[in-house]
């Protein structure tokens, strides 16, 4: 598990995943739902 080192260091967006890479750099990439939720499928 990892541990947090700095918090608020990045202005984050919705819709968006951010995750350290293997080089330490702090990357962001779209999420396929973009940050919506899940809708119900009506009956």
């Amino acid at each position: 598990m990892g541990k947090v080192l700095v918090k608020n260091v990045i202005k984050r967006k919705a819709g968006y995943l951010y995750y350290v890479d293997g080089k330490g750099n702090v990357c962001e990439a779209k999420m396929s739902r973009g940050g919506r939720k899940k809708s119900k499928k009506r009956r």
